[in-house]
């Protein structure tokens, strides 16, 4: 599969998640097997491009290539903007987020809401890949809702505009990430045009991967929530389809010194006060699944510092001491 001037062999892609793939997940994941990262969806609104916020979601340093910026909204022109603006400031491809469900993001007619409006996202298409010299990717769901799957209208819209690689999400806007992901849908949008589609939704561990792909007949995978928490599950997936045998889990050891890097990382990007409260989401995650996960989860939502917070992750795991001043990303291998 060919993107630009980059080739992957069954990509596996970590998804597109707002106030997720900031940069230290996407770096982390990258480094645990993820061949592709898409940034979290940055605004076509000019006015917000100066905003805190906005700066953070289009901070890639340190990022290895190829940097994906995803773009979001509803104004052709606008959309054009924000891409020729990303170019300049290093990203490699932009894609165009036609996926997402939130209400926040459908009611600016924006996201998954634009798959009503056929004509609207060819505009918005055209306009985009003219605008920029580096390659477009979309993301989309099946349709609005499940009496309205226009996937493969969209898909082929999508490649008369020449858009590079397509993602789809195997739902409906109507369905959020209510029932089973439609890999059957997935697999008439891979029939139906000539770019590479990546699957996406329910694939949760290394034999989804492999189903989705005997399923689909798709060029990769793409993975959002499996990954929270378990930036291994890339690895993972890598060494099945590879030779068909399952990986030893992390253990404790490792799962400390990489949940300790990522925090680290946080709290360099967004600084100690915001990092903390964005930490926490992220070690309940690591945590889930594991004995007494509830009530360190609430203990930790108390704490306010980084020291405190990276004590309690030594204590929980009950791991080997270390500098937790080391921001070596060697320490996730």
């Amino acid at each position: 599969m060919h993107l630009g001037r980059f080739t992957f062999d069954k990509p596996l892609v970590l998804a597109p998640m707002a106030g997720v793939t900031d940069r230290p997940f996407r770096i982390l994941c990258k480094s645990l097997g993820a061949d592709l990262a898409v940034s979290e969806m940055v605004t076509s609104n000019s006015a917000l491009f100066a905003s805190r916020k906005t700066q953070t979601r289009m901070d890639h340093r340190g990022e290895s290539e190829p940097r994906i910026v995803q773009i979001a909204g509803g104004d052709a022109d606008m959309m054009a903007g924000a891409a020729r603006l990303n170019e300049s400031l290093g990203a490699h491809v932009i894609d165009i987020n036609m996926g997402c469900p939130a209400k926040k993001v459908c009611n600016k007619l924006a996201g998954s809401a634009l798959l009503s409006d056929e004509p609207l996202v060819y505009k918005i298409l055209s306009a985009v890949v003219e605008s920029v010299d580096i390659p477009v990717t979309l993301k989309i769901r099946t349709g609005p809702d499940r009496n309205n799957k226009n996937g493969v209208t969209i898909a082929r819209i999508a490649q008369e505009c020449g858009i590079a690689m397509l993602s789809v999400h195997g739902r409906t806007r109507a369905d959020k990430f209510l029932g089973e992901a439609e890999y059957d849908t997935i697999a008439e949008i891979v029939q139906a045009i000539d770019i590479p589609v990546l699957a996406n939704g329910d694939i949760n561990s290394p034999d989804d991967a492999r189903r989705v792909y005997e399923m689909t007949g798709a060029a990769g995978v793409m993975i959002g929530r499996a990954a929270q928490g378990n930036p291994w599950i890339f690895r993972e997936i890598k060494h099945y389809l590879k030779t068909g045998k399952t990986l030893a889990p992390p253990d404790a050891v490792e799962k400390a010194r990489v949940l300790k890097w990522h925090l680290n990382n946080l709290y360099e990007l967004y600084g100690e006060f915001s990092g903390v409260r964005i930490a926490r989401k992220h070690i309940a995650w690591y945590c889930k699944g594991k004995p007494h996960a509830a009530e360190f989860r609430q203990s930790v939502y108390q704490l306010e510092t980084a020291r405190e917070q990276l004590e309690h992750i030594d204590m929980f795991f009950s791991s080997e001491s270390w500098d937790s001043s080391n921001t070596d990303l060697s320490i996730a291998s």
